[in-house]
């Protein structure tokens, strides 16, 4: 009994050194995927506020997929002198559950997107959108991993934003680290979004769950 309340202790408190990180970027990732439900399946107009909202929610997809990042936080946790099984059995299932709803967030919200595109009669424009927001995307989670800007900043501090980002795209590293991530999101994108439109149709047909749920090609 004493060996495993230790067990559990150092498995809570290892759990316990990203917590803060991991809340914040999950509800951060949350964002585009709330915004994305109103915008593209619940709104039926595009008024003044539409557009608004369809910025912000540009400026926060982002930090959906940046969350595949912080695998560099597992690295180091993993270095740590901790037992095999606290690093196999609770802090890999943590980070693999953390950066799996982060992706999701993203993965959504582009199946939104879609959605409402082809709602429009514009299916053709699906991959297009889906590659450019791949695209924004990369050069977002540049921002934020390496230059260390926030989503908000784009409202804030826009010139310097602009500035930094012209600096970054002068120089082949950062430019090479984007076309890497955006290779990333688009391979990772695919089958994701496949298994996510196959798992909604199969529980639609058998719940007959709301209309809403993201389905579309």
């Amino acid at each position: 009994m004493d060996l495993l309340q230790d067990w559990l202790r150092l498995s809570w408190d290892a759990m316990r050194v990203n917590e803060r990180l991991m809340v914040w970027n999950t509800f951060l990732a949350l964002i585009p995927l709330v915004l994305s439900v109103w915008l593209f399946r619940r709104s039926r107009r595009r008024s003044p506020g539409w557009w608004l909202l369809l910025a912000v929610f540009i400026a926060f997809l982002p930090n959906a997929p940046y969350i595949l990042t912080d695998i560099i936080h597992y690295v180091k946790i993993m270095r740590r002198p901790l037992p095999e099984s606290v690093l196999i059995f609770a802090v890999t299932p943590q980070f693999f559950l953390y950066l799996l709803a982060g992706f999701q967030c993203y993965v959504l919200s582009l199946i939104n997107l879609g959605a409402y595109l082809r709602d429009l009669g514009l299916t053709a424009w699906i991959l297009p959108a889906e590659l450019l927001a791949h695209f924004l995307s990369a050069v977002g989670i540049y921002l934020g991993r390496f230059l260390r800007w926030n989503s908000w900043d784009l409202a804030t501090r826009p010139e310097e934003v602009g500035r930094s980002l012209a600096r970054s795209l002068s120089h082949e590293r950062p430019l090479l680290a984007m076309g890497v991530t955006f290779l990333i999101l688009a391979a990772l994108y695919w089958p994701a979004k496949q298994m996510d439109l196959g798992l909604a149709l199969r529980w639609r047909q058998r719940s007959r769950a709301p209309q809403w749920l993201p389905l579309g090609r």
